[in-house]
């Protein structure tokens, strides 16, 4: 009873101390000097997803088909890093119905995973200020190193609503450098002393949304094309399996260092149902942007 009440003093003690001191940041050179080698081109053969809905479960099995690893997750609906780091989960029991579910800290602290990615809620302003993402992102690289000192740590960058009053391009442009390095992986390598990698999946989002709106996409006219539906209305933030799809791509492209040009388009969904499928010419040009901003964006560690 005394060392579980000494152990739960010395965690506030350092979620105070986290709070109300300055937090220890990485320079703009340090930052660099954390991605300076790229990593060695090696497909994981086991991956662990922690998140929510914009993950989901249709995108961890695509991946799986392409690059044919096992993978386990826990999900929630709308869930922080943090609310999975103190097992307060909205959506626990319906997102994890599924095979594919395995306890966040029991899978970490087993070492049986390769790689491991995580990911914050949206909205990114409020997780930062409301649920301490940084601290609970150095938290669980943390749990994962302990576990298996070589296992990959990514952070899996996302998107906002298609109708965020500040524009959803401009979102995702400002946000990698303002919120997601600068207030959540800086300050959480500096205090973890990890190197974490990124999955840029906001910026291919964007990138290929650009590409859907100039027609350069077959059979892709609008950026809702990537998006699913809210009943009879526009999904204004969950994919579509077209967009799961260029999310399995981007996954792919960073996890293993290869190129995903020539892969294959036509997936299955996480309940074995066929996914709906690009034309095999906007699957084309769909791994080609993935690979252009991946090998274009150093925390990815890919080199093109």
């Amino acid at each position: 009873m005394r060392f579980a009440l000494l152990l739960a003093l010395i965690a506030v003690a350092g979620l105070l101390v986290w709070r109300f001191l300055p937090v220890k940041t990485l320079t703009d050179a340090e930052f660099s000097a954390r991605y300076a080698t790229a990593l060695p081109a090696a497909p994981p053969q086991s991956v662990y997803h922690l998140g929510h809905s914009l993950v989901g479960r249709d995108m961890p099995a695509m991946l799986s088909q392409l690059m044919g690893n096992r993978y386990h997750s826990q999900l929630g609906w709308g869930a922080s890093m943090r609310n999975h780091w103190q097992d307060d989960v909205p959506g626990f029991a319906e997102e994890n119905a599924t095979e594919a579910f395995r306890p966040a800290r029991a899978a970490l602290v087993s070492g049986e995973y390769d790689a491991i990615v995580l990911t914050e809620m949206v909205e990114l302003k409020d997780a930062i200020r409301y649920h301490d993402s940084a601290r609970a992102l150095a938290d669980w690289a943390g749990l994962a190193r302990a576990g298996r000192a070589d296992a990959r740590l990514y952070l899996f960058e996302t998107w906002h609503r298609l109708d965020d009053p500040a524009g959803w391009e401009a979102r995702i442009a400002s946000d990698l450098p303002a919120l997601w390095e600068g207030q959540i992986l800086r300050p959480a390598m500096a205090a973890s002393d990890q190197v974490i990698h990124v999955i840029p999946g906001g910026q291919v989002m964007a990138a290929l949304v650009k590409r859907i709106e100039a027609g350069e996409v077959p059979g892709l006219a609008a950026r809702a094309d990537l998006f699913g539906r809210d009943g009879d209305a526009p999904d204004m933030i969950h994919l579509s399996d077209l967009g799961h799809y260029a999310m399995a791509l981007t996954h792919y492209a960073v996890l293993t260092g290869k190129s995903p040009v020539g892969l294959p388009h036509m997936l299955l969904r996480a309940d074995g149902s066929p996914a709906d499928a690009p034309d095999p010419q906007a699957a084309r040009v769909m791994q080609e942007v993935v690979w252009q901003v991946v090998t274009g964006y150093a925390p990815t560690g890919v080199k093109g």
